[in-house]
């Protein structure tokens, strides 16, 4: 093939930018789901991290009361605490672990978030993990 249409027909690119436009495509929703999925873990993860929190000082109000009359020291009662921390869990809804000893209590709870837009790549849960810790205080005790 000689002349002006054989030149046409090398240098035709017609159908060259679809798979850019696949990929560049795929590419954006995949970074979508990240900072989408990512940010709703990350709000799973603050919320169950002030649901420990809250458990957790729940435990630490549970102080050994013949020891602080006869004593004045705040020492926690561990059974009370991990009790109290176990009940704020469960009425929370929030599956944890909790352990306390004389001077705190530990309250992590485990989860998992449900993703949104990664679920099309294959990634169906990102895990989330928050634990807290609580010590009992007695008075009045200054910010820091």
């Amino acid at each position: 093939m000689t002349g002006p249409i054989a030149a046409w027909a090398r240098h035709d690119d017609r159908g060259q930018i679809t798979p850019w436009t696949v990929m560049g495509t795929l590419i954006v929703l995949i970074l979508a789901g990240l900072v989408f999925d990512q940010g709703m873990a990350m709000a799973t993860k603050v919320s169950a991290y002030d649901t420990a929190q809250a458990a957790a000082r729940a435990g630490a109000r549970k102080i050994d009361v013949a020891l602080h009359r006869t004593t004045g020291a705040a020492q926690l009662d561990p059974a009370a605490a991990a009790t109290a921390a176990r009940a704020f869990l469960a009425q929370a809804g929030q599956p944890g672990t909790v352990s306390a000893t004389t001077e705190q209590v530990t309250v992590t709870i485990t989860t998992r978030h449900q993703t949104r837009l990664l679920h099309l790549v294959g990634i169906t849960e990102i895990p989330v993990s928050a634990t807290a810790i609580a010590t009992p205080t007695s008075g009045v005790t200054t910010a820091t």
